[in-house]
């Protein structure tokens, strides 16, 4: 039996190599047991942090998930260790990274009720300078009611609430700091499993937990730093493996963050399709590039404020790189759907937005003429790509559909060709034979 072209081979154990595996599922079993049975005894304890303030069931999943990283509810179980115990924990609505940014970094670092930090006070932070004025006798102060002593209390209250405060400051540079440790402490124990299993989803999604848990907990400034790093990252993931959509994927989530206003962002478009075209450059045949660079388009067409003939342009640009493609490797499936991306710009273009809108419907035309020529003269060289006559076909139908003056005459002159790519399909792709028996009807009704 073959899987992917490959023939399977039946790999025999001696007796050795079977005791070895034998050991390693008991250890196995054995960590999965301690686990459930630490989780249970939790549960039953008066903990105030719930059955996961445990640090040895934290180092349990350690070791589970090295040797499993396949196993979601053990990330959901080191999930629950860190906020019940290890990172510090907040109010529902105190959020870091949500400051403004022109609001000072004593405002931004008032802490929220819970085990790292003291509770909140809502009284405003006396001057210090002024304060230590009063502590030497030099404060301009004077409620004297006969006895002193309101001087004096409301000079202890202000020490009180000067201290106090100084206290609260270092309590949040700590909590931050120990956040910030830890959430870059767990990424980085992801790493190996990552270059190991590139594209297991819960490894992924376990570090994008982190990252949505930085800009919760961490000033926008440091959580930016964070998710800049992670950017890198996929730049590295995806160098190692060109066509992990995994890793496509989550570089979109990372983007789109970065340039939220979350991070404080800006767009990102411009630098993305500049990424596009590096990753295009080494690897044609890369699907996640040419997808990525199609959702980027028309935003980097909008960001310049293109005007019509510089959107004209662009276009013309982006077909000659999809020619120059096919050119070279004309049985390359993603090339194909980035062409048909595009042409669909042309032939496609009631009621949606398109990459040069202004164009008449003869220039439409015109166009989908040359890109018909183009993909002919590959024929010449290539006839045994079904893709070629299947995209003939395409254009050709799409040409017979558009409007404008002369409307259907080029695409009556390709009737009889029209024929030939039909039956050439046939013979290249017979599993697609009901498609092309609609075609068929299609052409006996022009």
């Amino acid at each position: 039996m073959a899987s992917h072209g490959i023939a399977r081979t039946i790999r025999t154990r001696t007796d050795e190599q079977r005791e070895q595996d034998l050991d390693k599922i008991a250890k196995y079993r054995d960590l999965e047991t301690q686990i459930r049975m630490r989780v249970k005894q939790g549960s039953n304890s008066d903990n105030d942090n719930g059955s996961y303030a445990d640090p040895v069931l934290f180092q349990l999943t350690t070791k589970l998930l090295r040797l499993n990283p396949e196993y979601y509810t053990i990330w959901n179980v080191r999930r629950c260790c860190l906020t019940s115990g290890l990172l510090c924990r907040r109010s529902g609505g105190s959020s870091l990274s949500k400051a403004s940014p022109s609001t000072s970094r004593s405002d931004t670092m008032r802490p929220s009720s819970g085990d790292c930090l003291p509770s909140s006070s809502d009284s405003t932070r006396p001057d210090r300078k002024s304060l230590r004025a009063g502590r030497d006798g030099k404060s301009g102060i004077s409620a004297d009611d006969g006895t002193g002593s309101h001087d004096t209390n409301t000079g202890r209250t202000q020490e009180a609430e000067a201290t106090g405060a100084d206290t609260q400051e270092e309590d949040d540079t700590e909590a931050i700091g120990k956040d910030t440790g830890l959430l870059q402490s767990e990424l980085a124990f992801t790493i190996p499993l990552l270059l190991e299993f590139p594209k297991c989803y819960w490894i992924w999604n376990y570090r994008s937990w982190l990252l949505s848990e930085a800009i919760s907990r961490l000033p926008s400034t440091i959580a930016r730093q964070i998710w800049e790093a992670e950017l890198a990252l996929t730049a590295k993931m995806l160098a190692k493996d060109r066509r992990n959509f995994h890793a496509w994927s989550y570089r979109r989530h990372v983007v789109a963050t970065l340039e939220s206003p979350a991070l404080n962002g800006s767009s990102m478009a411009e630098t993305e399709f500049a990424y596009t075209t590096k990753m295009i450059g080494a690897d044609l045949s890369n699907f996640s590039a040419w997808h990525h660079r199609s959702r980027l388009i028309l935003r980097v067409l909008d960001e310049k404020d293109a005007d019509d003939q510089a959107r004209k342009a662009f276009l013309e640009e982006e077909l000659a790189l999809a020619r120059e493609g096919l050119n070279v490797g004309p049985e390359d499936q993603s090339l194909w759907y980035y062409h048909q991306f595009l042409m669909s710009h042309l032939t496609e273009y009631s009621g949606r937005v398109t990459i040069a809108p202004a164009l008449t419907v003869e220039e439409r035309r015109a166009y989908v003429m040359k890109e018909i020529e183009e993909i002919k003269d590959l024929l010449e060289d290539y006839d045994d790509v079904k893709w070629i006559y299947q995209g003939l076909l395409d254009y050709t139908l799409a040409l017979g559909s558009l409007g404008g003056e002369g409307k259907g005459n080029e695409a009556e002159g390709f009737k009889d060709d029209m024929q030939e790519w039909l039956a050439k399909l046939r013979k290249l792709d017979p599993m697609r034979n009901g498609r092309w028996d609609d075609v068929e009807k299609t052409l006996e009704g022009w």
